[in-house]
């Protein structure tokens, strides 16, 4: 019953208030078999024989009908097996008796409730047209009394057909519209869930990246320090002290950087300093030189961060691959409109082309991207490397750093 209004009727609150239709259905029969009784002619056997049949239609809707009128899975069989006996009972007791027509006021939304649009139309007619056909050639009545019963007939009819397929187009178009909207809800839901999926993915590579340019390489130095100070233990006394006492000033700023990390502030390096000031930590750490140009001023803050990050990850890319001996330079030129950052190593260096496992570089790149920066890489086996990362910095007046 794709074209009926059962497939839509639970969607439409003032077609699927099966309530409302047993109490209409049942106040139509009840009027109609009231009409019956009260009139026609009182003699002979149409009067109760056409009220025992309209009585016979109530046990019937009670036993099938309102099962088909309110199970939307109701096959088509059984909504003809239902319609074939209401008529039987409904035909010869509106031929008899004239009255027993009223209840075509509850048959025919029934028709357009339970069967296809086709179906529906032909029962409507039927309904509306053979009563009074029956009626016409049993009674012969005058041509002014059948013109008058034959057009109640006919503009019930067409009232009916034209009001009943209305609804339906309208019930159509709302079950359409319901099953769009359940489908942007749907759309809507999937968004929600991809867009959380796609948050909880950049938080975890932020905190990637964090970790990597703070904890990780906090740990690295540790571990690279105390493999010098157990060579020199017998040696050079004095320098391993110097290098516990480093030892214990990186584990304290990898504290600090931890606490920042899990408080979601600034970095440890930054935290009441500035970035020249962190910077200029950052390269005494590593035995760096540190070189500043151009009007040195405070930037927006993401972009510091992003410009200590990818000094970390560079001088501790150098003290890890470098080699023994290797030394560094840091050069920070402020510009008008942009900042450069420039570390250079004379280590191993490494071919950029092929493929490497690290995070490091990768996670440079993205962080530089996030502030609309860029990350150059030049570097050759033997030559030693040189990052160059350049990020936006719009002049504003600030204090000098200097």
């Amino acid at each position: 019953m794709s074209d009926a209004l059962p497939a839509v009727r639970g969607g439409v609150p003032w077609v699927g208030s099966s309530r409302f239709w047993r109490v209409y259905h049942a106040v139509v029969w009840a009027v109609t078999l009231a009409l019956v009784l009260v009139g026609g002619p009182l003699t002979g056997v149409a009067r109760p024989l056409a009220a025992g049949l309209l009585a016979l239609a109530l046990p019937w809707y009670l036993l099938l009908g309102h099962r088909v009128l309110e199970d939307e899975g109701a096959d088509r069989r059984r909504s003809l097996v239902y319609f074939v006996g209401l008529l039987a009972l409904f035909l010869p007791a509106a031929t008899l008796n004239g009255e027993a027509r009223t209840l075509a006021f509850a048959l025919i939304p029934q028709c357009f409730t339970a069967l296809p649009l086709p179906r529906a139309a032909v029962a409507a007619a039927v309904i509306s047209l053979v009563p009074v056909t029956g009626w016409a050639l049993a009674s012969r009545p005058t041509p002014s009394t059948l013109y008058h019963s034959g057009g109640a007939a006919l503009a019930t009819l067409v009232f009916s057909i034209t009001f009943g397929a209305w609804i339906v187009r309208i019930v159509t178009q709302s079950r359409e519209r319901a099953e769009l909207i359940a489908e942007l809800e749907a759309s809507r839901s999937e968004a929600a869930r991809l867009s959380a999926a796609h948050g909880a993915l950049a938080e975890r590579e932020r905190f990637a990246r964090e970790i990597h340019d703070t904890l990780a390489q906090g740990f690295t130095s540790l571990l690279m320090l105390t493999q010098a100070v157990e060579a020199e233990l017998e040696d050079d006394p004095a320098q391993a002290r110097r290098h516990l006492e480093l030892m214990a000033r990186t584990a304290r700023e990898n504290l600090a950087e931890a606490r920042a990390l899990v408080a979601g502030g600034t970095p440890a390096g930054l935290d009441g300093a500035s970035l020249a000031d962190a910077l200029r930590r950052l390269a005494e750490r590593h035995g760096a030189v540190l070189e500043l140009s151009g009007a040195v001023r405070a930037l927006p803050a993401g972009v510091e961060v992003v410009a200590l990050r990818a000094c970390q990850e560079a001088l501790a890319n150098a003290a890890k691959h470098g080699g023994e001996g290797t030394r560094c330079s840091v050069t920070v030129d402020y510009r008008d409109k942009e900042v450069v950052l420039r570390v250079t190593d004379d280590g191993r260096g490494f071919d950029p082309r092929e493929p490497t496992t690290g995070y490091g570089l990768a996670g440079m790149r993205a962080r530089a991207a996030e502030v609309g920066g860029t990350v150059r890489v030049v570097s050759g086996t033997g030559r030693g490397t040189d990052v160059t990362v350049l990020l936006p910095a719009p002049d504003e007046e600030g204090e000098d750093c200097r």
